[in-house]
């Protein structure tokens, strides 16, 4: 034997023996799959799948003891990018951050071959159903499906029967969730139809999960998804080809930001290159879709909505929602908006529609159902409760009709009843027996992940997504949300606290390398007409940079009265104390009835840090509070970086009720640096659209106002001539250094204003601010009249007095001038903000 093929032999036989301790060392610190559950990591001998064995013989050793630092990598990930899912219904002011498992599940070709096409062939049987219902509804007369199941379902909307969509696309995006059953074989267990919510957090999970193995990645050759998202924009474009001739403009609809999938809603528009809008953005004219934006109405030709059929349009559905478009339905009637999905498509969703899809997929399609659905018994057809009724214990008991909060409960699982609680349900059934629906009984597979440093199999099941092409065929994203059951293990819902997982289906085929990012030769040059800024993201921009202003002088107001607080009170002169006093009722710091810094600075300091976390008072909690609204208001236009530093904000403030002057001011302190910080991004990391000059606008207005009342309060009292006074507006105008720097100890009056007033560097001068705010509003639209009322400014006026009242008349010209933009720009958007 040669020395070379020795050596090969040897190596190889090294590398045999480095996968089978990784092999040995995955088994050892994997639990037991429960007895009757397919096990996706090991077969029936107890050995890895091949996928898994892939898999982890490209993690190798190294890989598998760094998967604890994988689990921490995710959750900073999470926490940065303010990934959530909330549950508002548990605590309002508790943003839920999002769970994902390290471990993907894995999924081969061919058997990834066979999902798609089955699901493909569901979706096209969906739509296919949807037509028949609001058209000739040959399967209600033929008894395929029954009447009262689809015309009682809430879900069906009587004023959309005879309307077609167009393109006849109603389904433009279907959501089947499915399970492998203990078998081996996958199972439909349901469907969503009418806003399939998880496509953003699927592109979540892939980003974050394909970056911690990127060799297992690429070498397993794990399709991509993003050819996926760009058909469901192909599917829409193609419809609304037939409403207009012109470029049409979508829009991604969402309820706001009390959704508790926001995140997702504001992750996918950005991604897809769309608006995110509310109701309240949208206008219907003439039996046509506006948006409301600084330009004026701007025609929308289609909706991908996040919204619930009855909240979509208060005058045909419920009367009390605030989300929705008046006059929606008409236009979608009228043929002018292509809606995915089309509203009045929620009765599919029904558990008891299962049931009739065998029959149904037979006369439609002339084919049967490629997957199968769970045995399906809809109790409003009297035989079939009696026919289950005996073996109710082998069921699982699921409301028809989950779309109505009044029908909608838990499903239950008959076998881990008692017989108390089987009969019940069972009398329940008995007196109103359509409002149930018994599905039989499915142990999912169960798939492993990596918790507290071990593998341990978990229930999953897994929602897949059919995209329509447009052309009367569904393609299925090859991916989808594994969602893993983490408390109750007959339970997979993300709601009562489970966790996913990414999903990696390997192909044979080559690699799809497709981005959303447009190829040289399709980008277009980017026009200031192009920009779709909304009235409502516009306001909350506007008042983005109010609030962040706002908060940045009260913090620094807050500290200068701490600091008094803490001096020797026999050093400090009553003209300050009072108008740090005054300042500070002003500036909601404190309450009114609060002793003055003279009477007892004490009672006052004690007064001024309680009121920092005190809420519905206008103060510093509320403004934050407010800050943090208006940034999820436009999440979609922001960094995902100023979340996070409102939320940090919020938490020091809350902080800080026990504490004494000196930690407070120690917080205070910290609270400048996040409201930099949060400054920095704005000025930095944001695009110079018609967005970002409205919120530069907002700060400039708020600086201007704030700083007008600090400087004519130093003068009316007279605290400005005295030494601490003086210094103390500096500190107050952010300028202490650069007077210093220019005029070293040397305390004038008249090289004061020269900095504050006159001083066109200073960005905190009255000449800065006002040629700033001149400029930013000159890109406004119509900017010609906002100019006319900006007042005339001698930045040079040497009597100083005439200088103050000057100052005084421009605070309130800024209050003036954002009277006007929320009147001219913002009057159709409803929103409520703390008066400055």
């Amino acid at each position: 034997m040669s020395l070379e093929s020795s050596s090969k032999k040897n190596t190889d036989h090294a590398v045999h023996d480095s996968l089978e301790r990784v092999f040995a060392s995955v088994c050892s610190l994997t639990a037991k799959t429960k007895v009757g559950h397919y096990d996706e990591l090991r077969d029936q001998a107890g050995g890895l799948r091949k996928p898994w064995k892939t898999f982890f013989g490209y993690l190798g050793e190294t890989g598998i003891a760094g998967l604890p630092a994988s689990s921490d990598t995710i959750a900073r990930l999470i926490q940065q990018n303010g990934i959530s899912y909330n549950v508002y219904a548990d605590n309002q002011d508790q943003a839920r951050p999002w769970s994902l498992n390290p471990l993907p599940l894995l999924i081969e070709p061919a058997e990834w071959r066979g999902i798609s096409s089955s699901l493909a062939q569901r979706a096209k049987l969906l739509n296919a159903i949807v037509q028949d219902v609001y058209g000739p509804q040959t399967l209600i007369r033929g008894g395929y499906l029954p009447s009262a199941l689809v015309l009682g379902h809430p879900g069906y909307l009587r004023p959309m029967q005879g309307v077609q969509p167009p393109g006849g696309t109603h389904l433009h995006v279907v959501a089947f969730d499915i399970a492998r059953g203990p078998n081996g074989r996958w199972w439909v267990i349901g469907q969503r139809t009418q806003s399939p919510s998880g496509l953003g957090y699927v592109l979540e999970n892939r980003l974050i999960v394909s970056r911690l193995f990127p060799e297992a990645y690429r070498e397993m050759r794990v399709q991509h998804i993003a050819s996926s998202y760009k058909r469901l924009l192909d599917s829409m474009t193609a419809a609304a080809a037939l409403i207009t001739q012109d470029t049409p403009r979508f829009a991604l609809l969402t309820p706001g930001p009390y959704s508790e999938t926001y995140f997702e809603h504001a992750y996918l528009a950005r991604y897809l290159g769309l608006p995110l809008v509310e109701g309240a953005d949208l206008t219907v004219r003439n039996d046509k879709l506006y948006l409301k934006t600084l330009h004026g109405l701007q025609r929308i030709h289609g909706l991908l909505r996040r919204l619930d059929d009855d909240f979509c349009d208060p005058l045909e559905l419920r009367a009390d929602s605030s989300l929705g478009v008046p006059g929606l339905l008409q236009a979608v009637r009228a043929g002018n908006v292509v809606m995915a999905n089309s509203l009045g498509t929620s009765f599919l969703e029904s558990p008891a529609v299962q049931g009739f899809l065998p029959a149904i997929s037979e006369y439609l399609l002339g084919e049967p159902l490629k997957m199968p659905s769970l045995n399906t018994w809809w109790c409003g057809e009297i035989a079939a409760w009696k026919d289950i009724a005996p073996d109710l214990d082998t069921q699982v008991i699921k409301p028809t009709y989950a779309t109505s909060p009044r029908t909608n409960f838990q499903p239950a699982i008959a076998s881990v009843l008692s017989e108390q609680e089987r009969k019940k349900w069972q009398d329940r059934i008995d007196q109103q027996p359509d409002l149930y629906t018994t599905q039989s009984y499915l142990p999912f597979s169960q798939a492993p992940t990596w918790e507290a440093d071990c593998f341990t199999p978990r229930t999953a099941m897994l929602r897949v997504y059919a995209i329509a092409s447009g052309k009367g065929e569904w393609q299925v994203l090859p991916g989808g949300m594994t969602r893993i059951a983490t408390l109750d293990p007959h339970i997979v819902s993300i709601q009562s606290g489970g966790s996913t997982q990414d999903t990696w289906v390997m192909t044979e085929q080559p690699v799809d390398t497709y981005s959303m990012l447009p190829s040289r030769e399709k980008i277009q040059r980017w026009t200031a007409s192009e920009q779709l800024v909304s009235s409502r993201s516009a306001e909350n921009l506007f008042w983005l940079g109010r609030y962040t202003e706002r908060c940045e002088s009260m913090v620094r107001l807050a500290k200068e009265a701490l600091v008094l607080v803490s001096t020797n009170q026999q050093d400090s002169l009553p003209v300050l104390n009072d108008v740090m006093s005054t300042l500070g009722e002003l500036h909601k710091l404190i309450p009114k009835e609060t002793p003055g810094l003279t009477e007892s600075a004490a009672a006052f300091g004690r007064t001024l840090i309680s009121g920092l976390a005190k809420k519905d008072e206008g103060g510093l909690i509320d403004n934050i509070d407010a800050l943090e609204h208006a940034l999820k208001a436009v999440r979609d236009r922001l960094p995902s970086e100023h979340a996070e530093i409102a939320q940090t904000m919020r938490k020091m403030v809350l902080k800080t009720p026990a504490s004494t002057p000196i930690d407070t001011i120690e917080v205070l302190d910290a609270l400048s640096i996040q409201l930099v910080a949060l400054v920095g991004f704005q000025s930095d990391r944001m695009t110079r659209d018609l967005g970002w000059h409205m919120l530069t606008v907002g700060r400039l207005i708020e600086r201007l106002i704030s700083l007008s009342e600090v400087l004519c309060a130093f003068f009316s009292n007279a605290a400005v001539y005295t030494p601490r006074g003086f210094e103390t507006l500096l500190i107050l105008f952010d300028s202490s250094i650069t007077y210093r720097t220019r005029y070293q100890r040397q305390q004038d009056v008249y090289a004061l204003m020269d900095l504050l007033v006159t001083d066109e560097t200073n960005p905190r001068s009255f000449n800065c601010i006002l040629r700033g705010l001149a400029d930013e509003l000159r890109h406004l639209p119509d900017s010609a009249t906002l100019m006319e009322i900006v007042p005339a400014f001698n930045p040079h006026e040497e009597n100083i007095l005439k200088q103050v009242d000057t100052i005084r008349a421009l605070g309130l010209f800024g209050a003036q001038l954002s009277d006007e933009i929320s009147r001219r720009f913002f009057a159709l958007a409803v929103e409520r903000h703390l008066a400055s």
